[in-house]
């Protein structure tokens, strides 16, 4: 990627072939002020189709009868998904009239990300569930699809209620899947990931009140509608709003995994299949992220960016600190890797705490992720499966029995830490940049020496299983490598790899907007 991704900060508006001529202090620019308008009908169906679709499928696969069949219905939906999402991206802000589904430029970015990565895992559950001919597949794949579905809709809702809605649904999806292989660990995490994600939902339903109530209490009407939210935003009740800020990133941030809130992630990742962890964790965790995201642009837009920054700084710092603790001699690299999803998820909202261009390093850091993290988990499912243990005690020399997987979780360790010349490298280095640039040093240490002890703690794990001589299989069958378990994972270490060498224009400009939007210009 080189220089480019340096160059492109947020605020600036995509290059033109005539761009107008720069001004000392330029008054502040809306990229893509208004909504196209032209074919409305055709914009309004395809928004609805983005998650009608899925779960129209949903309901096909949990009648077919044949556990052989059933999956093949995952890539093809997968696959007309990401076709709509492409048709997406090349619209401008793309909103129904009544303002309740807008698909923003950042909403396009979530959903761009969710559509590759469930297409990428739907390319990967025909073969994996082959493999699983002992458990029924019904309702995994209908789940898989209602996830989808209910993903899709948190991108491009903009009205709180329905977000709330749509995100609580996520979970009551998710909870079967982690169930999948029906085991006492299984189901005990299946119960701890809807009791506490429950009880975090509940408080985002509280802060959405608050939210509300802030504009009521001014004399305002009320509304839950995110952009006449930021509109009146100066305007509205400052304690309420605060409240409402807390309270939500409290709801949301368990949903998303974030420390102090995180205590569901190590037992749900530790237990799910490796497809169920790679949509969480590159998928749900994104769509509480996005709401966080939306409320943030809030309080920027009322002034009050100093009072969250604090607050998302801190947590991010935290969440990053629990996790390098956690991952230091960590046997069982399944929870490895929910210690590192919240390592990652606390890099995100510490870019949107310092503001500015880390905004753009943490929405280039949520692509760089959500694909590392599917090589991680996908390849750590394959090395299961061949070994039967998810403890290093008995999982040794994964270079040598799985060479190709083994190679790709060495190689999305490498990515995942961010060393170049992968995009985690170039998103990391965005938001320490920025950290440096508005003198926070003592951040940008304290980040730096987290990093460092999260890659040895992490290197010693992931070293330990693919280095030495591998023990006896594991598991019935001796597992290898197939091209239907290893293709979907070398796509996805591509499209990071590609990431951290070459940022696209169009995706730059789109994060461009997206950071531009987050700073309360909506």
């Amino acid at each position: 990627m080189g220089c480019g991704c340096v160059e492109s900060l947020p605020f600036r508006k995509p290059r033109t072939p005539n761009p107008e001529p720069r001004t000392p202090n330029p008054e502040p620019r809306t990229p893509n002020p208004e909504p196209r308008t032209l074919n409305p009908n055709g914009i309004i169906v395809l928004l609805i189709l983005l998650f009608t679709i899925p779960l129209v499928a949903a309901g096909i696969a949990y009648v077919i009868r044949s556990n052989w069949a059933r999956p093949m219905i995952l890539p093809v939906v997968a696959l007309a998904h990401l076709v709509m999402v492409v048709l997406a991206l090349d619209q401008e802000t793309i909103q129904i009239e009544t303002g309740w589904l807008q698909l923003d430029p950042l909403g396009k970015i979530v959903l761009l990300s969710i559509s590759i990565l469930f297409f990428c895992c739907s390319l990967y559950a025909p073969g994996y569930l082959r493999l699983r001919q002992d458990r029924p597949n019904q309702v995994f794949c209908a789940c898989l699809l209602i996830l989808l579905g209910m993903m899709s809709l948190v991108a491009f809702t903009h009205h709180l209620g329905l977000m709330w809605v749509a995100i609580e649904a996520t979970s009551l999806a998710s909870a079967p899947l982690l169930f999948f292989n029906r085991t006492p660990h299984s189901l005990e995490a299946a119960w701890k990931y809807l009791l506490i994600c429950s009880v975090g939902i509940a408080l985002a339903l509280l802060g959405s009140f608050f939210l509300a109530y802030s504009s009521l209490y001014s004399g305002l009407e009320s509304t839950l509608l995110f952009d006449d939210l930021v509109k009146s935003a100066p305007q509205l009740s400052k304690p309420w709003l605060q409240a409402a800020f807390i309270t939500l990133l409290v709801g949301y941030g368990t949903k998303m995994g974030l420390a102090p809130m995180h205590t569901w992630k190590p037992d749900a990742y530790g237990e799910a299949p490796g497809i169920v962890g790679a949509l969480l964790a590159g998928g749900v965790t994104s769509c509480a992220f996005i709401a966080i995201f939306r409320v943030t642009t809030i309080l920027n837009a009322a002034q009050e960016s100093r009072f969250s920054s604090k607050i998302l700084i801190g947590i991010g710092l935290l969440s990053m600190a629990v996790a390098a603790v956690f991952m230091v001699r960590q046997k069982d690299y399944k929870r490895m890797l929910a210690y590192s999803s919240i390592e990652h998820m606390g890099i995100l909202v510490l870019g949107i705490g310092l503001g500015g261009p880390g905004i753009f390093g943490a929405l280039l850091h949520l692509l760089n992720n959500a694909f590392a993290k599917g090589v991680l988990f996908l390849s750590s499912g394959n090395i299961h499966r061949a070994y039967g243990s998810k403890s290093t005690d008995q999982v040794r020399g994964a270079l040598v029995r799985l060479p190709v997987s083994g190679a790709l979780f060495l190689g999305g360790f490498i990515a995942i830490t961010g060393s170049p010349p992968f995009g985690p490298f170039m998103s990391e280095f965005i938001i320490v940049r920025q950290a440096f640039q508005t003198g926070r040093f003592g951040v940008v240490g304290l980040m730096l020496v987290l990093l460092l002890v999260i890659f040895i703690g992490m290197g010693n794990t992931v070293l330990a299983i693919v280095q030495g001589t591998p023990g006896p299989a594991g598991v019935p069958g001796n597992f290898h490598d197939t091209p239907q378990t290893v293709f979907p994972i070398i796509l996805l270490f591509l499209l990071v790899l590609g990431l951290g060498v070459f940022l696209p224009s169009p995706l730059a400009n789109l994060l461009n907007e997206a950071a531009f939007y987050l700073e309360g210009h909506p």
